[in-house]
């Protein structure tokens, strides 16, 4: 369909490729130990919104046009590095929140932790290029309808991605529920997670073209 080959491979790939820990994962991880498997859920869903937009970049060749100008790349890849800095300085120096919310905080947070996943990825341009690296190895030469070839094989990748991070979520909340009965875990795996999302903004500011 579409000119579209090897796609039990490209499946089977792209779960090896979400499997490999970076921030995304660190950022569910962290989330789920935090507030439950729910958060982790909401992130996992904020990062395949955010993983959509580069879908639908590689599609319509804005990613393309990201990797070609220096100027574009180096801005996004400021703003994705200074969001990641943001929220890793967010982590290490935040306390802890009474547990006993109203569901109009609880709401709010949620959408923080949606938003908070969706910039974390849409703000990564090493992800732009990586699909329109990725994806044309799937994709025959000779295809009539490349567009929809692209877009069939990001949103396969992108659904699969988002079903491995919410098993992520449910194992993360699950662990992190057994061993933070004192309290004492979230704090210590915020400054963790925090300091690591400082290393990955950096990092990202720092990479080249």
């Amino acid at each position: 369909m579409f000119g579209i080959e090897n796609l039990m491979l490209f499946i089977i790939s792209g779960l090896l490729l979400n499997m490999t820990p970076g921030a995304d994962v660190l950022y569910i991880l962290s989330r789920s130990a935090s507030n439950g498997f729910k958060g982790g859920a909401v992130a996992a869903l904020g990062i395949g919104a955010g993983c959509g937009v580069h879908v639908i970049g590689a599609t319509v060749g804005i990613s393309a046009l990201i990797a070609s100008s220096a100027t574009l790349f180096t801005v996004v890849k400021w703003l994705g590095g200074a969001y990641l800095v943001f929220i890793g300085f967010k982590m290490i120096f935040s306390r802890q929140k009474n547990l006993q919310k109203d569901s109009v905080a609880a709401e709010t947070s949620l959408k923080n932790i949606f938003w908070q996943g969706f910039m974390t990825n849409a703000l990564n341009p090493k992800v732009a290029i990586f699909f329109i690296a990725f994806l044309p190895q799937f994709i025959s030469a000779s295809s009539d309808n490349y567009p929809m070839a692209m877009l069939t094989l990001g949103i396969i990748f992108n659904i699969n991605g988002t079903l491995w991070n919410l098993i992520v979520a449910w194992t993360a909340s699950a662990i992190a529920s057994q061993l933070n009965h004192s309290g004492i875990i979230k704090p210590w795996l915020n400054r963790f997670v925090g300091s690591l999302f400082l290393y990955f903004g950096l990092s990202l500011a720092i990479t080249a073209r």
